[in-house]
């Protein structure tokens, strides 16, 4: 279960298909992504594609009839529109068609009406229609999805479209389970269960054998774990993507002092790059010995390169020139990165912020907490990000504490301009699940959940700053165990429950996913088990934060009337 590579065997098969010659590739907004997350574009030139292009671009009159056209394009509305225009003046020789996911009879019909010149070789459906960051990670890339709480109707085709087509990359016919009380959850799996009883005939798979489980796919809602994204990270790509952003593999550099040119943009793809896949999960300390190690190797080929005293140094020294500009490419960005989440550390007080963040997450100590989250707010020293982080977090927690002081905080964080209105928004957005299970502020009867705490408090802490454990790892062990999970996960249709625990696991966040989520799934992936881990998108703190405004727009304060005052943003704040 690895989404890159069943991407890249959709687009090898694609091109392929067209067979041998020039080619040019015709994608749109989206397939260009999911695309460039599958392949380098050198990698694409060795497939004979010499030219891309985007379908919704402005077009030119100029005929190049001795290229073929592959065009993979989402089955939208607007594409069909687009190819048909293509197909009633055609520029290239001939077309094959290829769509990321489902495509009406209807529009294939209307395309084949517009080909009137019969230049349309073939017309496929391919189920590429999801953004493969990690090979146990996918994305839908919908920065919000919800709407007054509920799905915006956009994001929720999307987000069907999106979860059949992984689906039928993996020839999966799951068992579809969600959060119990969550209606986004609940009306998705549904969305997803009819899709596939209409299109049977696409998903009739052979069954399980020896009364295996079937596959299971997983829906779960971000409401009931708004701790996790707001967290700092302390692994690689979880603290790249907190302190500089990863959008896309990509990560913008330019506003960072003293970064080479051809370093302004640099990407992070666990394809083209050996050190950052073999180092994704590395903790921060280790990063910084592992690029030392590299730093020592690369200077040792550089003395290398330079003693050429023979045709054969020289013969030598053009096989292997390749290879040490590419890593003489990844030891400078590797630098650079590390170097600047370094200089990022220090200057917005990681340590002592992440350490707060933490004791708050995983242990209740009110006064204690209070005064330490009340010292860093006043002091100034803090950025007004991890300032709001902070209160965020003790107002989640402290809600219903007798002496909760969440307005005393906000009132500090006004002062400093902080966006003390977001508080009440997160209030809002929290689940009621969240409210009775994040900080055990019910009683817990289940046995089961009530012996892991007790033994998590005995074993004590082995690293401060990653004492938190998301929510989704004790969901995957009560999956992975094979414990009953219909009162808290029903599932979807009138399947029959299955005793035995799914040998493959998709699970999905509507609302989004987290770095340290996909962790976890690595860890239980480690111990031989099969899962992939999917978001409507990949969340940091302030995407998160967006994803909240936008989620709670509109909604009444019921859980926030005490904080009335701080309901509004000042006048002119975004």
């Amino acid at each position: 279960m690895n989404v890159i590579r069943a991407i890249q065997l959709y687009i090898d098969k694609m091109i392929t298909d067209a067979g041998p010659g020039m080619k040019m590739l015709m994608m749109d907004r989206e397939t260009i992504s999911i695309v460039s997350m599958a392949f380098a574009q050198s990698e694409m030139l060795q497939k004979e594609v010499f030219l891309f292009e985007r379908i919704d671009s402005a077009r030119s009159n100029e005929r190049l009839k001795y290229l073929k056209c592959i065009v993979f394009i989402r089955p939208t509305r607007d594409n069909v529109l687009r190819l048909q225009r293509e197909l009633r003046s055609p520029k290239y020789g001939s077309y094959y068609i290829n769509f990321s996911n489902i495509i009406p009879r209807t529009d294939i019909k209307a395309l084949a009406e517009s080909d009137e010149s019969e230049s349309v070789r073939e017309v496929k459906e391919i189920y590429a229609d999801y953004l493969p960051v990690n090979p146990n990670l996918f994305s839908l890339h919908i920065p919000t999805c919800l709407q007054a709480l509920n799905w915006n109707p956009e994001a929720l085709e999307r987000s069907t479209q999106g979860l059949v087509s992984i689906l039928l990359s993996f020839k999966f016919r799951p068992a579809i389970r969600y959060r119990a009380g969550s209606n986004v959850a609940q009306t998705l799996a549904k969305k997803v269960h009819e899709t596939i009883n209409k299109e049977t005939a696409l998903f009739s798979f052979r069954p399980p054998e020896d009364g295996a489980a079937p596959p299971l796919l997983l829906i779960l809602d971000r409401r009931d774990d708004p701790i996790t994204p707001l967290l700092n990270q302390w692994t690689y790509q979880a603290m790249v993507h907190e302190l500089l952003t990863i959008n896309k593999q990509r990560v913008d550099l330019s506003g960072v002092s003293g970064v080479p040119k051809d370093l302004k943009e640099v990407v992070l793809s666990t394809e083209q790059d050996e050190f950052y896949a073999n180092n994704l999960y590395a903790n921060f300390g280790e990063i910084a010995t592992t690029i030392k190690v590299l730093m020592d190797e690369f200077q040792k080929k550089a003395h290398d390169q330079r003693k050429i005293e023979s045709i054969a140094d020289m013969k030598n020294f053009v096989e292997t020139y390749p290879q040490f500009r590419k890593m003489s490419g990844t030891v400078t960005k590797h630098l650079v990165l590390i170097s600047e989440l370094s200089v990022q550390v220090g200057r917005q007080q990681l340590f002592e912020v992440s350490e707060l963040e933490q004791e708050i997450a995983c242990r209740a100590d009110h006064s204690t907490q209070l005064q330490r989250v009340k010292k860093l707010v006043a002091e100034g020293k803090l950025g007004a990000a991890n300032a709001l982080r902070l209160v965020l977090l003790y107002a989640m927690r402290y809600e219903r504490h007798a002496n909760c002081d969440t307005s005393g905080l906000l009132k500090l964080l006004l002062d400093r301009g902080g966006r003390s209105y977001i508080v009440p928004r997160m209030l809002e957005y929290i689940s009621t699940v969240a409210r009775q299970e994040l900080f055990n502020t019910v009683k817990i009867t289940d046995a089961v959940k009530l012996t892991r705490n007790l033994i998590k408090e005995l074993k004590g802490v082995e690293n401060v700053y990653a004492q938190h454990e998301c929510v989704l790892k004790g969901t995957l062990e009560e999956v992975i165990k094979g414990r009953p999970l219909d009162a808290q996960y029903p599932i979807m249709g009138n399947e029959v429950p299955f005793r035995r625990p799914p040998a493959e696991v998709i699970v999905f966040i509507v609302g989004g996913a987290t770095y340290e989520e996909a962790l976890a799934v690595h860890r239980y992936n480690q111990e031989g088990c099969r899962i992939v881990l999917g978001g409507t998108t990949i969340h940091n703190s302030g995407s998160f934060i967006e994803e909240v405004l936008a989620a709670t727009a509109g909604v009444p304060f019921k859980h926030s009337r005490s904080l009335q005052q701080f309901h509004q943003a000042p006048p002119g704040t975004a």
